[in-house]
C-alpha cells in the first residue's frame, strides 16, 4: 500500500504539472513554427528582432468556455491534491479518499470537455487566422489530451486507496 501511495502522489504531481503547462504555455495551434496560438495569446515570430510578438486572442464564446474549463480543471486538481494531503494526516484509519478521487475525476472530465471543444471548434475560435490546413496541433494541446486519462486513472485509484497506519 505504501508503494501505491507514493506512486499516486507522484502521478498526481506529474499530471498537475502537465496540466499547468498545457493551460499556460503558448502552443495549442502551430503554423509553420512562425505563428503559434494558445488559449490566451496569438504570437508571431519577428525575424528582424528574433523575438516573439504576442497579442491577446480575440474573445470568442468557444474560447472562453475552453479557458474556463481548463482553469476549472487546474482548480479541481489543485484542490484534490491539497485535500489529499490534509486527509492523509487527519483522516482516521481505514477510510477511503472519496472526495480526492471525485475532484480528480472532475478535473479529468473538464479537461476532456475543453479538448473536445477545441478539437471541433478551432475554426470558429480563430477565424481571423490563416488557413488551418497549414497548421497543426501544438504540444500543449497534446499534453492536455494526455492529462485526461491520467487524471481519470488517478481519480479511480484514489477511490480504492485506504488509509493505513
Amino acid at each position: 500500500m505504501g508503494f501505491l501511495l507514493i506512486f499516486l502522489t507522484m502521478l498526481h504531481l506529474v499530471t498537475l504539472t502537465m496540466l499547468y503547462i498545457a493551460t499556460l504555455d503558448k502552443s495549442w495551434w502551430v503554423w509553420d513554427d512562425l505563428e503559434i496560438t494558445d488559449l490566451w495569446y496569438n504570437c508571431f515570430h519577428d525575424n528582424a528582432t528574433n523575438a516573439w510578438l504576442c497579442a491577446a486572442t480575440r474573445e470568442n464564446d468557444w474560447l472562453q468556455s475552453i479557458q474556463a474549463l481548463m482553469v476549472l480543471s487546474l482548480v479541481f486538481s489543485s484542490v484534490s491534491f491539497l485535500v489529499f494531503l490534509i486527509q492523509l494526516f487527519t483522516m482516521s484509519k481505514g477510510r477511503l479518499f472519496y472526495f480526492t478521487g471525485l475532484c480528480q475525476a472532475f478535473a479529468g472530465f473538464t479537461t476532456f470537455a475543453a479538448c473536445l471543444i477545441f478539437t471541433f471548434h478551432r475554426k470558429d475560435i480563430f477565424t481571423e487566422s490563416r488557413d488551418f490546413k497549414e497548421g497543426r496541433f501544438g504540444y500543449c494541446f497534446i499534453l492536455a489530451w494526455l492529462c485526461v486519462p491520467l487524471l481519470l486513472v488517478s481519480g479511480v485509484l484514489y477511490f480504492h486507496l485506504r488509509k493505513k497506519q
